[in-house]
């Protein structure tokens, strides 16, 4: 599916309904209309007959490619169903409104959006949802008609809520235009309902000011599970068989941890399903939105330079690499129920290596994307404790400063053995990747916070330049991807010192974001918002993705938690355990981010 220029940033894909109100669905065409010269897709998605007011050809209904024009369709051998669908869907249009669109006119008044911030009082609605969603409204993303509800059981009127939303709003550094405007335009969209998470009375009461707000318009509905994970299935539960739409869709976003191992997740996603669709099910791993992972299957798929040496003939290894220069800082008690080989590197770093690693989708379809995911996690070794290493921050002085230690945390047992950072070699068992080790690293309150991706090139065989003193085992090409913070990725390389001596040194070229594009770059939420927004499914987690996930990691932390394997504990501040060194060595890897270069 190409992507078409737009009139604003949003991109527009056809969104998938997902109605809870009933099984039978429209097939959806992907057609496009063009807006002020350009081209943009539109969904014609469950948008009933009446709605919809020109007639689409069988040619247009194919979309558009790069480059040179589609090739022409051959008629269709039996085209009375094509026919029944098309008289049904469409109708001739009007001269006026030909003017407007060469396609056809959709009467974007006739539907509307509610968004349901579940959990509205805590911090992840706070400090991300509420000012995601502004964002998007301040650059005209979110739908015309939109509804945004908080609900959670603390007691708060509209404008309490308000207020404390407005505390956390920000507009965009490079617009400002017009951002006090905005923000009250945005706040007057926000309202409160308070009510109890397993109460269905009380989702039916919200249920009813939703209505309010959506008189005359085809409802659809979207809930984010902003709640600890024990409140999700009641949660579901009541918003579905109380506060679903009647005629439109429904979509529920679920926040991370999806269980603790295969059974709990199962269990979960059983549960789930008792009230849901799988494709009503967005699980979201904000990771994923991230614009550098995203940007990662167009570095590697749409430049020629790089997909031929993506294999185990030029890459001698692969880093994931995640650290934190904080420690828990009051969520021990939440922290010590996971620990960072849940928290981090089940979902956050095996995502990014399932993307890294899986080979050319049929389509960018989200099905197509998702399919070749789950076959590369289906061809990974489970982990074995040999090639982990755990540790756990303890206190540490610097400067003057006393630096607590994990068990200081007031809600963190004493004698807890929970890992604040782990370090493991994974492999993953085909053609492609045979033999190469995948190194993934993560961990608390270390010397710095960064998270990345360290591609390490094979040697040059028989190179030239053997013999001239330079280290080649150190100076090998290498790619990095700086997913966070200060966005960039570098390739190094080896390059002659210029003068009439022959030494070599190893640059970088470097691609900064900050310094190459002007614009701000939008945070992960917002991107996987306006994706459940659209009913695009590429960056959320399938079921059976999960459940090849957790199948890789779960036998390692039962073996962890009964041998109860005593963490090695490294300083706050450090490099972390000097035993993810010497795992490294045994793959005759050394760690990308040891020294001070990018």
């Amino acid at each position: 599916m190409a992507t078409l220029p737009s009139t604003h940033c949003c991109h527009t894909y056809s969104p998938l309904p997902l109605s809870s109100s009933s099984s039978s669905s429209v097939s959806y065409l992907p057609v496009y209309s063009s807006v002020h010269g350009r081209l943009q897709r539109v969904s014609i998605s469950s948008i009933p007959n009446r709605f919809v007011s020109a007639k689409v050809s069988q040619q247009n209904a194919l979309g558009m490619q790069d480059g040179p024009a589609a090739p022409a369709v051959n008629p269709i051998e039996n085209e009375a169903p094509f026919k029944k669908l098309e008289d049904g869907l469409f109708s001739a249009p009007s001269s006026k409104e030909s003017k407007d669109t060469t396609v056809f006119n959709v009467n974007e008044s006739e539907s509307t959006v509610s968004i349901t911030v579940v959990g509205a009082s805590g911090d992840l609605a706070k400090k991300k949802i509420f000012p995601a969603l502004f964002a998007l409204f301040y650059e005209d993303c979110l739908p015309k008609h939109f509804t945004i509800y908080g609900y959670a059981r603390s007691k708060m009127t509209d404008a309490e809520l308000r207020d404390m939303v407005s505390k956390t709003l920000t507009c965009r550094i490079d617009k400002r235009e017009n951002c006090g405007e905005k923000m009250d335009q945005f706040l007057q969209r926000c309202f409160y309902h308070s009510g109890q998470y397993d109460s269905q009375d009380h989702f039916a009461e919200l249920d009813k000011k939703l209505k309010e707000h959506e008189v005359g318009r085809v409802p659809n509905r979207l809930f984010y599970l902003s709640v600890p994970p024990n409140i999700f299935i009641d949660a579901v539960r009541c918003a579905s068989l109380s506060a679903s739409s009647g005629n439109g869709w429904t979509r529920v976003i679920v926040e991370k941890p999806f269980g603790r191992d295969s059974e709990s997740s199962a269990a979960l996603t059983k549960a789930l399903k008792q009230y849901l669709e799988e494709d009503q099910i967005f699980r979201i791993d904000h990771y994923l939105g991230k614009e550098l992972v995203e940007n990662l299957s167009v570095l590697r798929f749409s430049n020629l330079i790089f997909e031929p040496l993506w294999s185990r003939q030029y890459i001698r290894n692969v880093q994931l690499i995640f650290s934190e220069d904080f420690g828990t800082e009051g969520r021990g008690g939440y922290f010590d129920n996971y620990g960072i080989i849940r928290d981090i590197m089940q979902n956050h770093l095996l995502q990014i290596l399932a993307l890294f690693a899986m080979e050319t989708p049929v389509s960018l379809d989200a099905e197509d994307i998702r399919n070749e995911k789950v076959k590369v996690l289906r061809s990974m070794r489970p982990l074995q404790l040999e090639n982990v290493v755990t540790g756990q921050y303890k206190s540490h002085v610097r400067g003057g400063i006393t630096y607590p230690a994990y068990t200081d945390d007031k809600t963190v047992p004493k004698d807890s053995l929970t890992p604040t950072f782990a370090a493991a070699a994974l492999f993953i068992d085909n053609a492609r990747w045979d033999g190469v080790p995948f190194l993934m690293k993560a961990g608390k309150a270390l010397h710095n916070k960064r998270a990345e991706i360290r591609v390490q090139f094979r040697h040059v065989p028989g190179n030239l330049y053997r013999n001239i003193g330079t280290e080649l085992d150190h100076a090998t090409n290498e790619l990095v991807i700086r997913v966070q913070p200060d966005e960039a990725i570098v390739l190094k390389i080896n390059n002659k010192v210029p003068g009439l001596g022959m030494r070599l040194d190893r640059s970088n070229l470097n691609l900064h974001y900050a310094a190459r594009y002007s614009k701000e770059i939008p945070d992960a939420y917002e991107r996987l918002l306006l994706d459940a927004i659209e009913g695009e499914r590429r960056l959320f987690i399938r079921s059976d993705e999960l459940d090849a996930a957790w199948s890789l990691f779960t036998p390692l932390l039962k073996e962890i938690e009964e041998k109860k394997v005593i963490p090695e504990y490294y300083p706050y501040g450090s490099r972390g355990p000097v035993g993810a060194h010497y795992l490294a060595a045994r793959y005759k890897v050394r760690w990308g981010d040891v020294g001070l270069e990018p």
